[in-house]
């Protein structure tokens, strides 16, 4: 993987391990080499990656809407920031410029992202690995959802393995990086869905 599209929170929890582990996130993929592709924001869990990734040397592209930008959000210290037109152009963006997806802890803004890039392996409009870093428990309920869903026969059992979660970044990273493709929904016959 030359780089990932980092999915986390805009936001600074009162619990301070969570930008400390946005912090080491950022630090850890440049260590490995990986570039950052994010929302471009400075502020929060996004900002703390970008910052630290940047810190030790990594390529930062931050991807924002024009909005945001606006609003005087945009993290001007990126290696490289695209500035596109809305939320839409924004996903597409991340999908085109990584190589995996890796998703901290976050809120609303971060589920989108996170199902979206599940959904389009699912599909088959990617084939890239989907990393969840279950930090602190924070996705255990996420984790036992999705596992409903596929006890329930909502999601296939080629699919049920797409989300790939860890405790530890090293071990997620090292799982993506062997992730091999499943069959997607788009190589499927009727007779198999």
């Amino acid at each position: 993987m030359k780089r990932v599209a980092v999915y986390c929170g805009s936001a600074s929890p009162a619990d301070e391990r969570y930008v400390a582990l946005a912090a080491e996130t950022g630090r850890t993929l440049a260590r490995r080499g990986i570039g950052v592709v994010y929302g471009g924001g400075r502020m929060g869990l996004m900002g703390a990656v970008a910052e630290a990734a940047l810190d030790a040397g990594g390529e930062v592209i931050g991807v924002i809407p024009q909005a945001l930008v606006d609003a005087e959000l945009a993290n001007p210290a990126c290696s490289e920031l695209r500035i596109v037109t809305g939320m839409h152009e924004r996903k597409r963006a991340f999908t085109d410029l990584s190589d995996g997806f890796l998703t901290l802890p976050g809120g609303v803004g971060t589920m989108d992202e996170l199902w979206e890039a599940v959904s389009w392996a699912q599909l088959g409009y990617h084939a890239k690995p989907v990393g969840l870093l279950n930090a602190f428990g924070f996705f255990d309920h996420l984790l036992a959802f999705n596992r409903h869903m596929i006890d329930v026969g909502f999601v296939r059992p080629a699919h049920a393995g797409i989300i790939m979660a860890e405790h530890e970044l090293d071990l997620l990273l090292d799982r993506m990086a062997a992730h091999e493709p499943h069959v997607p929904i788009f190589a499927m016959k009727a007779g198999d869905l």
